[in-house]
């Protein structure tokens, strides 16, 4: 399983491969549409991220230690902002997850090409993300 730092790393890459912010944006998108479909079940009240402008439901499970995250939402977008999270927090270690500072969204420049509803939003999961991580560090 790779580490966090290697995940970010990865992303950071691919991100220099664009040179302006619409091909950057187009490719967050994409990396939404390949999210996979979150089950229906799954897109209840309590699984909704609070302060997001758009509809984004998030479920997390344990497992042998680590844990996995699946979502999914209204937007385009931030379903591709979703799934980039996913792909560096999800499969890693609550303590891992608790104590990431991410640093893969500001070297992409995504924090500061967004608006301000929309970056509440992406705090708002991520948030959330180690919330979880939080409970699960505690069971």
């Amino acid at each position: 399983m790779k580490s966090l730092e290697q995940i970010e790393n990865e992303i950071v890459s691919e991100f220099e491969l664009f040179d302006e912010w619409s091909d950057k944006y187009q490719y967050i998108i994409e990396l939404g549409q390949k999210l996979p479909p979150l089950g229906d079940k799954y897109k209840i009240e309590e699984n909704k991220i609070k302060g997001c402008q758009s509809t984004v439901w998030l479920n997390s499970y344990e497992k042998d230690g680590r844990i996995f995250f699946e979502a999914d939402s209204d937007s385009t977008f931030v379903k591709g902002e979703i799934a980039l999270l996913i792909r560096a927090l999800s499969g890693q270690k609550p303590e891992d997850i608790v104590k990431t500072e991410l640093n893969f969204i500001d070297k992409i420049g995504l924090r500061q090409h967004i608006a301000v509803t929309r970056a509440n939003g992406l705090a708002n999961m991520i948030k959330q993300m180690k919330l979880y991580a939080v409970a699960f560090q505690k069971t």
